[in-house]
């Protein structure tokens, strides 16, 4: 009875870990491994190397795909920026940089799940030339596309992998805590609340969207141009109603780098589309000094994320659909 005892509390910690989708015996290697083993499966289009699960569940900009479809088929080589992050307590993956799809470079944000060293699921968030922009569907000659720009990527492109000193790492719970006050201001239309340094940059499928000239008679920037921060006040130019469906599958500790998945829902009277957006938050001195973004803009009838929590993002108002 002692010996049973003695054990209880191990056992324990195993059902914990398990209930939670901890990837028991899968450390940073492992999962990483597991990531590119996936990725390389992708590029050959050969599902049966793959490592993932009978049921396996796909999403590329929100919408499923079946194995052997979609990015299996367009996706033929990794891109000149790769980066990896890891997270060895929620199990999890993610592969952000550059893939050559269907002869074009494409911005991608992947994500898997690792469960018994097999990958579970993918959600893929894919920036492509043309897409549609907040508006919707660009024009013939290209305007009103969504933010894309590989070679800005390439020339500014995420840090490199770090292993940050464990006496300067923030915990779990603080990472989280500053990558929060990122959508809190959005919401709260306050750029005060934003944890971040003040040169502060921001890039999206590769553009960059900070360091523009501050428009004049403006100070919510640093030193004459624009920040992380610009741009959100009680009168900003913002039009977000909230900041939904909000998940931080990856914490990398050892990097200290925050991977969220949101979606910016609109205004009710407004006709731009919604963000679906995986965004990476670098942090550094216990500020965010980078945020490295892979988004779609969603048609009115496209539920997203399509992944846990369903509601809150769809389906919206029969008018807003009107509106197109």
């Amino acid at each position: 009875m002692k010996a049973l005892l003695v054990r209880l509390p191990a056992l324990s910690v195993l059902w914990s870990g398990i209930a939670f989708g901890q990837t028991v015996g899968c450390d940073r290697a492992c999962l990483e491994g597991a990531l590119m083993r996936y990725m390389n499966a992708v590029v050959a289009n050969a599902p049966e190397d793959a490592g993932i699960i009978v049921g396996f569940r796909q999403t590329e900009n929100a919408e499923v795909k079946r194995v052997g479809t979609g990015t299996w088929q367009s996706v033929t080589a990794l891109g000149e920026v790769q980066r990896h992050y890891i997270d060895t307590v929620s199990g999890q993956a993610a592969y952000f940089g550059l893939v050559e799809e269907s002869g074009k470079p494409a911005v991608v944000s992947v994500r898997v799940q690792v469960v018994g060293r097999q990958v579970t699921e993918a959600e893929w968030y894919i920036g492509r030339e043309g897409q549609a922009g907040m508006q919707g569907m660009p024009a013939s000659d290209g305007s009103g596309a969504g933010p894309y720009n590989p070679d800005n990527l390439v020339a500014n492109p995420p840090p490199a992998e770090r292993n940050v000193p464990r006496r300067e790492r923030l915990s779990r719970e603080s990472l989280l805590g500053v990558a929060n006050s990122y959508f809190d201001a959005i919401t709260a239309n306050d750029g005060t609340i934003m944890m971040i340094h003040p040169a502060c940059t921001r890039i999206e499928n590769g553009q960059q969207i900070t360091g523009r000239p501050l428009p004049e008679g403006s100070d919510d920037g640093y030193q004459g141009r624009t920040n992380c921060s610009s741009g959100i006040r009680p009168t900003g130019r913002l039009n977000i109603a909230l900041v939904t469906s909000r998940r931080y599958p990856i914490v990398d500790e050892q990097q200290q780098v925050v991977m969220a998945t949101v979606v910016f829902l609109r205004n009710p009277d407004s006709i731009n589309w919604r963000l679906g957006l995986s965004e990476f938050f670098f942090v550094n001195d216990s500020r965010i000094s980078e945020v490295q973004a892979a988004m779609f803009y969603a048609p009115p009838d496209l539920p997203i994320p399509n992944w846990p929590p369903y509601g809150g993002s769809f389906p919206l108002p029969a008018s807003a659909a009107a509106s197109r």
